[in-house]
């Protein structure tokens, strides 16, 4: 059986191109994956508004501790968010406006 080939040579060359290397759609798979979770889009969400501690988080998103502590630690690991130590305590904050803007753009896709 023969293989049809119905594209040009000018999209081939495009194709080649632009398209992504493996490494870089293996970074963007695993950066996006931070938002396949809803505790951790929650816990994103609520650093959006305000730099939090892990209690804090805890109470206010009704989840438990261990749990907000291991998903600031996957978060943290990506990027997406970033620590300071007052004292005792580490307050955790968005890493960079635009893991707010992305959020938002899925917002913006999903529901206008």
């Amino acid at each position: 059986m023969s293989e049809y080939m119905y594209l040009d040579n000018e999209t081939i060359q495009s194709l080649e191109y632009y398209m992504p290397k493996n490494e870089i759609l293996q970074q963007m798979a695993n950066f996006f994956s931070i938002f396949s979770d809803g505790t951790r889009l929650k816990l994103l969400s609520a650093l959006s508004i305000k730099e939090m501690c892990v209690n804090d988080l805890s109470k206010s998103l009704n989840i438990n501790q261990t749990t907000v502590s291991h998903q600031l630690k996957l978060l943290k690991q990506a990027g997406a968010v970033k620590d300071k130590r007052c004292g005792k305590v580490i307050y955790y904050s968005l890493a960079d406006k635009k893991i707010n803007d992305i959020m938002l753009g899925g917002v913006e896709y999903l529901f206008e």
